[in-house]
């Protein structure tokens, strides 16, 4: 199969590509690029003001199965993420079983397969159970195919513990992502602050995450080894990670649209379903996490998707659990908040959502760019198409997001992978 893109504004970071050009496809990979392309195809698609990226890679979402399939699935999941521009995902490891065994690993993989929508590459758990008491064998999942590990929501307390989960993922060429929680001080519903009094619920102290997140800096520095911290929220943890990257720290990180997007305010109008863990913080927060996306202080975008049923975001507020939607908002959320109003052009938008998350999961080789030679791995947007969000339009099993309603501008037309068009914006997928 040969797909000739026409004239779309093409943006990568990686060859500093940002132009009007022609993209040719054939089977599985790209293999032009240029100006007026004119080779014999099967199918010839006009991107005439629409703008072609490499597709989105996530690292850092939920797709709940196997266990919780009432909130999503492997195939709700992959269809919500292909909606988004998503092209690879990779699932946290917070299932019923918790991928800890070779044989867990193998069933999500294949169930990936079936499904066939997009790459996804699974988190192992760093200890057996998530119970934070056992360190997992790490070379062996890593062989069966995980591609990083976390204990996702769930803190690893013990320090010589994490210590040790660093050094031998680092050992096996990949990380540990930290989901930086320092209990004693976690406990609350929300941001502790005014919204928190005002609605009568137990806040949460940002020295959560920002006890933790040193922790892990300390431990990347003393021990030379890459740390990796899930989601940060806050200016301090910002800051953190700024001056450990001065210092030659191997430390990197992730944050999300949410925390650019909204402040602690906005679970006055959306209730739980503005509630996530790290909260979402205050507007010195929100400036200094765009300010961290600008410098290159924060790595990697990621949505921490999140799906939970109807009647569990339905309780009251300090009782509903934590995580939002995000696939399908991802790349409108940045093109929204980001992009339009000059924080970022394209070409760091694409540093972040793929370039950057390629590299940290050692999959550049084959994505995370649009050069010749590279796989297929595509997001064609059209920037400037401004619309309402609405519950009705959103393919995930799960309608939990504090953006149902709002006006978002930039929408995803086309999502391809592995030279297959997995999405067209209008169609049933």
């Amino acid at each position: 199969m040969k797909i000739l893109f026409k004239h779309g504004h093409v943006v990568d970071y990686k060859t500093h590509t940002d132009e009007v050009l022609d993209l040719l496809v054939e089977n599985e990979k790209i293999t032009k690029i240029g100006p007026n392309i004119s080779d014999s195809v099967d199918q010839v698609i006009d991107c005439t003001g629409l703008f072609l990226l490499p597709g989105m890679i996530d690292m850092h979402c939920h797709l709940r199965q196997p266990g919780f399939e009432h909130k999503e699935t492997i195939e709700t999941g992959s269809k919500s993420a292909v909606k988004g521009g998503f092209t690879t995902i990779c699932p946290m490891p917070n299932t019923k079983p918790v991928p800890d065994s070779p044989e867990t690993l193998a069933w999500i993989q294949a169930e990936a397969k079936r499904v066939g929508l997009c790459h996804i590459l699974p988190y192992a758990s760093v200890t057996k159970g998530e119970f934070g008491e056992e360190l997992v064998d790490f070379a062996t999942l890593k062989k069966s195919g995980a591609i990083a590990f976390s204990d996702d929501g769930r803190p690893v307390v013990s320090a010589k513990m994490m210590r040790e989960a660093m050094i031998q993922a680092n050992r096996q060429n990949t990380f540990v992502a930290s989901h930086c929680e320092e209990l004693s001080v976690a406990k609350g519903a929300i941001q502790a602050g005014p919204v928190a009094e005002k609605l009568g619920v137990e806040g949460v102290y940002p020295e959560a995450e920002e006890i933790m997140a040193a922790r892990e800096i300390v431990l990347s520095e003393t021990n030379h080894v890459r740390g990796h911290i899930c989601h940060i929220s806050t200016k301090t943890s910002v800051d953190m990670i700024r001056d450990a990257k001065k210092r030659g720290v191997p430390i990197t990180c992730e944050t999300c649209p949410h925390y650019f997007s909204f402040t602690v305010e906005e679970v006055l109008t959306s209730g739980a379903n503005a509630k996530m863990n790290p909260p979402l913080r205050e507007e010195k927060d929100r400036l200094a996490i765009i300010q961290g996306l600008q410098d290159g202080t924060i790595d990697t975008l990621i949505t921490d998707h999140a799906p939970h049923a109807k009647e569990e975001k339905e309780k009251v507020l300090a009782s509903a659990p934590n995580g939002i939607i995000g696939f399908e908002t991802a790349f409108a959320a940045a093109n929204t908040h980001l992009i339009q109003p000059g924080h970022l052009d394209f070409l760091n938008f694409v540093r972040l959502s793929s370039y950057t998350p390629s590299r940290l999961l050692h999959i550049d080789s084959e994505r995370g760019s649009l050069e010749p030679g590279k796989l297929a791995d595509i997001m064609i947007v059209d920037p400037t198409v401004s619309y309402v969000y609405t519950e009705d339009s959103i393919v995930s099993k799960s309608k939990n997001s504090p953006f149902i309603g709002k006006t978002l501008t930039g929408k995803v037309k086309y999502t391809i992978c592995e030279g297959r068009i997995v999405y067209e914006d209008g169609k049933e997928i």
